[in-house]
């Protein structure tokens, strides 16, 4: 019979590590999302359709390599569909259903609630662009290796600004406004937003706003970095301004219930 000594089993109450904490709350929400059959098809399913349709199809103008340029905006639109579409009908519904009281309740630090989202978010960004690069590869995408580095800048400048303007639109309003919200913004980014098309392709004023949105900006940043290796700093702190004030008023009116 094997002897422990005293206090070998001793309870340990108290609050986990911090670190331990927010990783454990980013992996849930990170296998939740991959779980939701509605989010796997706004996130990777759509942005695959239209980076073959809009390749081999005729279908907009596009200059030549067709993959080269439209790969760049699939990706900003995929950034798009996590971060802002599917985060902010996440977290609607979260609060309609009363999970954001209930994981307050718990030892959670509230800033948590939000910095696990964004991780899941980024962790299933990762996973589309690992996906879709795949298929651009395939169709004969070609890259300019010295944009690797501003690129991966702008997904994460580009995740933390349209994440946070999900977590602003999700955490203020109720759950079936957010979604009526969310998609018709969604669909307005994509048609006028510098996604589908060119910023520079898109007439007079609409060209400068889309420019100056958050669409626009990374999907033309992605496109230069990508394209000519160059770092599109102007288009950075478009992303990063973005994420800045969208922070600020997210975290003045978010609201768990």
């Amino acid at each position: 019979m094997t002897l422990f000594s005293p206090g070998t089993f001793a309870p340990a109450p108290g609050r986990g590590r911090l670190s331990r904490m927010l990783l454990t709350q980013a992996r849930t929400e990170f296998v939740l999302t991959l779980r939701n059959g509605e989010q796997v098809l706004l996130t990777l399913l759509i942005p695959l359709g239209l980076l073959v349709g809009l390749t081999v199809l005729n279908v907009v103008p596009v200059p030549n390599p067709r993959v080269d340029n439209v790969t760049p905006r699939i990706l900003a639109l995929a950034v798009m569909s996590t971060a802002f579409t599917g985060q902010a009908i996440a977290l609607g519904f979260d609060r309609r259903y009363g999970v954001l009281k209930r994981l307050a309740a718990t030892s959670l630090p509230r800033w948590s609630l939000v910095a696990g989202r964004m991780l899941a978010v980024l962790g299933v960004v990762l996973v589309q662009l690992v996906v879709l690069g795949a298929v651009a590869f395939a169709l004969g995408w070609h890259v300019s290796p010295p944009g690797l580095a501003p690129a991966a800048l702008l997904v994460l400048a580009g995740t933390a600004a349209f994440g946070a303007l999900g977590v602003l639109l999700g955490g203020a309003l109720r759950a079936e406004v957010v979604l009526a919200v969310a998609n018709m913004v969604w669909l307005l980014l994509v048609v006028a937003g510098g996604i589908v098309l060119s910023v520079h392709a898109l007439p007079g004023a609409l060209s400068a706003i889309a420019a100056a949105l958050p669409s626009g900006a990374l999907a033309e940043g992605l496109r230069v970095a990508l394209v000519t290796g160059v770092t599109p700093w102007a288009t950075l702190g478009v992303l990063l301004a973005w994420a800045a004030g969208a922070a600020i008023l997210a975290a003045r009116t978010l609201r768990l219930s």
